[in-house]
């Protein structure tokens, strides 16, 4: 019998020690394959230090906002920082987001600025570079905006894009948005209620059953004077949209007709 106990524990510590092994090699990998995609340097900007974070290490680097990018379940950060004429300088934010869907969706929640051909989507506004390719989501941006970092900060983002080779498609649910009176900056795509409630706050608590499972898609429309919010939420299954909207309706609209109840539909597919 005890023969067989220390055997088992052999094994078991051959395959532990087997399977960190892969996952340290896998994060190895990970890591050059994403310096590869970020120019060591170009034109007269040389690259002088880099770092790499993860969801656990994030706040190190940046405070508060670190939140956002763990609630699209980013997988791994490489910053890096280049030195350039007059002592000025730009930083590079490459994000693993581990899917195309994370990368679009960390990309939505903030749209605004002037819209550039760069990667499957990018805008650049006050000195920030940010766009999507693939599972990547990049921001690049200034300590000093002026037009030659203004240009070093759009050549740079081009040359990154170029080298990201996957691209993938937008998530199927943006599709379902009927087009008409569609505010194109105001579509906010997420899995998680932090995000839902900071664009439109329905409630402290998730009352709507967000998590990992879920997808939803938060657009405005203009209709003349009138802004009108859309929330499309897509569960796992029935029984899970089912409770989320009994739920919605108790705690967000508690004083509801029954007539006006039975306009939140739910769709099964």
């Amino acid at each position: 019998m005890k023969r067989i106990t220390y055997g088992a524990i052999i094994l078991i510590l051959v395959f532990s020690i087997g399977v960190k092994g892969k996952m340290i090699n896998d994060k190895v990998e990970q890591k050059n394959f994403m310096r590869h995609l970020v120019p060591s340097s170009f034109e007269n900007w040389q690259a002088t230090e880099e770092k790499f974070y993860d969801p656990q290490t994030i706040f190190d680097y940046i405070d508060g906002a670190g939140e956002v990018y763990r609630a699209y379940n980013f997988q791994l950060l490489l910053s890096r920082a280049f030195h350039g004429p007059s002592n000025l300088k730009i930083f590079v934010d490459l994000f693993d987001m581990g899917s195309g869907a994370n990368a679009f969706g960390v990309f939505t929640h903030d749209r605004e600025g002037e819209k550039l051909a760069i990667g499957q989507g990018a805008v650049y506004k006050g000195g920030l570079l940010s766009f999507w390719k693939g599972r990547f989501f990049v921001s690049i941006f200034a300590e000093v905006e002026n037009q030659l970092t203004k240009n070093a900060i759009l050549n740079l983002g081009q040359m990154i894009a170029a080298q990201i080779k996957e691209t993938s498609p937008l998530p199927e649910l943006i599709h379902r948005l009927p087009p008409s009176s569609l505010i194109e900056d105001k579509i906010h795509y997420f899995s998680h209620h932090l995000i839902l409630n900071y664009h439109y706050f329905v409630a402290d608590e998730n009352i709507l059953e967000l998590n990992n499972q879920t997808e939803a898609v938060l657009a405005f429309y203009q209709f003349n004077k009138e802004k009108t919010v859309l929330l499309g939420i897509r569960y796992p299954h029935e029984k899970k949209a089912l409770l989320a909207q009994q739920r919605f309706r108790a705690q967000y609209l508690p004083e509801v007709s029954d007539q006006r109840e039975k306009e939140i539909a739910i769709q099964t597919e």
